[in-house]
């Protein structure tokens, strides 16, 4: 008897059409709950790829010179589209990254408020003048659409990450190949059938997944798109811009892996920083390039801090479910567990003490314990891999001249967190840190903030104006005077 899966068959969105692989080839999308399919997907081929990036290039020609009124009347209409599916779109995240009910909201009013954000905000983009200073001639700079952006989207937040690429893309009037995880492809395939359903303009947005040889490389190597843009780690953003920049000059837009410090000084508010810092590392299972690995704590606190921390793990329901309403739940994939326990043990190897949690949860899915490790030796080479899962390791310092040189002992550069009651001593993390963000007795995102890193951590920002730049041409028009 065939298995009814939840979420059936979902098809690649080319040219404004839903449409198998040109093969007929499929891929299950698992859920990390229950290691069973869950959904399964059209994988694409060469020829398929090839496809995309055609109808991307066709779709640029209409979309870039569309009235900016129709077009973000189009926008508009996939927005109210998208809101119309909220629950299906958040179930969808749920089955394919294992995600709590409540995590899914994040995605879905990302996306939501990522078009939203940048509808309004392409309407603010004037031409500027600049002064000519022999008073000869008038000149300005114009901002254009790009052309083809090509989308590498990270598994952790399938639909916050495609709307981060998504909402600058259609306002700017570039086109757009999304390239979902294979481990959380299905949200965005979803996204492809809304498109599908109120017939978007053709090749203006396009989503594919499949083998690395067919889809990937093929995408960098073309000389189609004008903008690399990409969500993961910092191996895949150097494979990605080498393989593009054998044929051709393109612009790159990459949010790289993070080695997020987390200060405790010692007049911070404890409660507070253990609070954080537990959130931090259960939500999501950790699975966040921002989430820090590093928790560095002054020795005065260092003993309340972990004891605090060790209840909150110790209080973590783990689950899966949108009535069973759990705190974490599992990590996307068997090679995920893997990692996360291999870096568990090495830390212990290294000189760490295990205080709560190391190890993998016994039966269906990928489960891992929310895991705290004291480590005294703050050299440990441990400290330098991104973790990327729930495990917080504890070290701790003297002074803040000391956890300065620790904090920025890393090639990454994403986010950085500092609690202090003190403003001086906040403002000298602010200024010392090296890192895209430094977040200070607390945390927020939204879509208007500047998301980027600095050192290997990426290349430009995601949210805010900033991001808007990688999707336009800027372009000097002057103009001779008297003639």
């Amino acid at each position: 008897m065939e298995k009814v899966l939840k979420f059936g068959h979902k098809k690649l969105y080319i040219d404004g059409q839903l449409v198998e692989a040109s093969n007929g080839k499929t891929f299950d999308v698992i859920c990390p709950a229950d290691e069973q399919a869950t959904a399964t997907i059209a994988w694409a081929t060469k020829e398929d790829t090839q496809r995309a990036l055609i109808a991307a290039q066709k779709g640029f020609e209409t979309w870039s010179v569309m009235p900016l009124e129709t077009r973000l009347n189009w926008i508009d209409k996939l927005r109210s589209k998208i809101i119309e599916n909220s629950d299906f779109l958040r179930e969808s995240i749920m089955y394919e990254m294992g995600k709590t009910w409540e995590g899914s909201e994040e995605d879905l009013t990302s996306i939501v408020n990522s078009l939203k954000y940048y509808s309004d905000e392409i309407q603010l983009r004037k031409d500027i003048p600049i002064e000519d200073k022999e008073g000869s001639h008038e000149h300005k700079m114009v901002s254009q659409p790009l052309g083809v952006a090509v989308a590498f989207l990270a598994y952790n937040f399938p639909l916050l990450n495609l709307g981060f690429k998504l909402g600058p893309a259609l306002a700017s009037g570039s086109s757009i190949i999304l390239k979902p995880s294979e481990f959380s492809p299905l949200s965005a395939y979803i996204i492809g059938e809304l498109c599908a359903e109120i017939n978007f303009p053709k090749g203006v947005v396009n989503v594919i997944c499949g083998d690395l040889k067919d889809v990937g490389i093929p995408l960098c190597e073309s000389k189609i798109p004008r903008l690399i843009t990409m969500i993961g780690s910092t191996e895949t953003a150097q494979k990605l811009i080498v393989q593009s920049a054998r044929t051709s000059i393109k612009r790159y837009s990459m949010e790289c892996g993070g080695n997020a410090p987390f200060i405790v000084m010692d007049d911070a508010d404890l409660e507070s920083a253990i609070n954080l810092g537990a959130a931090l590392k259960t939500d999501n299972t950790g699975q966040i390039c921002v989430a820090p690995n590093r928790f560095y704590v002054h020795e005065s606190n260092i003993d309340k801090f972990i004891e605090g921390l060790a209840n909150k793990f110790g209080n973590t329901k783990i689950g899966f479910g949108r009535e069973n309403k759990p705190d974490m739940g599992p990590l996307a994939n068997k090679a995920s567990v893997k990692k996360v326990l291999g870096i568990v043990k090495e830390a212990v190897n290294q000189g760490g003490e295990l205080i709560y949690g190391g190890k993998a949860i016994e039966g269906d899915g990928f489960y891992f314990e929310p895991t705290l490790i004291r480590m005294k030796n703050n050299d440990a080479e441990i400290l330098q891999q991104e973790i990327f899962g729930p495990v917080a390791i504890v070290v701790p310092f003297k002074t803040k001249e000391q956890v300065i040189e620790l904090a920025n002992n890393t090639d990454a550069g994403l986010a950085s967190y500092v609690f202090s009651e003190n403003r001086e001593t906040l403002n000298y993390f602010a200024e010392k840190l090296e890192f895209g963000e430094v977040q200070l007795n607390g945390v927020k995102y939204d879509i208007y903030l500047p998301h980027g890193g600095v050192k290997n951590s990426g290349i430009g920002v995601d949210c805010s104006t900033y991001a808007l730049d990688d999707y336009l041409i800027k372009k000097r028009v002057s103009l001779a005077l008297n003639t």
